[in-house]
């Protein structure tokens, strides 16, 4: 019986443990998210780790490679603070203790455009911070 309890005890502290770990992970997610939307190159910035590196899909390029700084100088030009038409929408996060994997769909419908973004993510100095990302422009709907 005291082995159950103590088994009982511990699953319950990993799914907490785990539902914390997942909820610091959204909101970096959320960060880089909200940042694109809302044209904040600060934000965008705050979720990445500085020399994560960011494979992008571009016309007429097979890849296209920047940093968060490159990144979020895209964004620089813009209104900042305004909703600018790039709706952002997390799909999965799978977590193992320090890294994670996440998917989000990212839609631009006045420009019919839809990526998919792959993350990794690393939790560092207590902080998780995005250090790789793909994003792939998927075909016109």
């Amino acid at each position: 019986m005291k082995t159950q309890l103590t088994s009982i005890v511990l699953l319950l502290a990993f799914i907490g443990f785990s539902q914390s770990e997942e909820q610091a992970i959204r909101e970096t997610l959320q960060k880089y998210l909200e940042g694109s939307s809302y044209s904040n190159p600060e934000m965008i910035q705050e979720a990445f780790y500085d020399a994560a590196d960011l494979f992008l899909s571009k016309e007429g390029q097979e890849i296209w490679v920047l940093s968060p700084k490159e990144y979020a100088a895209l964004f620089q030009n813009r209104e900042q603070g305004v909703f600018n038409g790039r709706e952002g929408k997390i799909l999965t996060i799978d977590c193992a203790n320090d890294i994670a994997t996440a998917k989000a769909e990212i839609r631009i419908p006045s420009r019919k455009l839809h990526f998919v973004d792959l993350f990794l993510l690393k939790r560092l100095s207590g902080e998780w911070k995005i250090i790789s990302k793909a994003a792939t422009l998927l075909p016109s709907e």
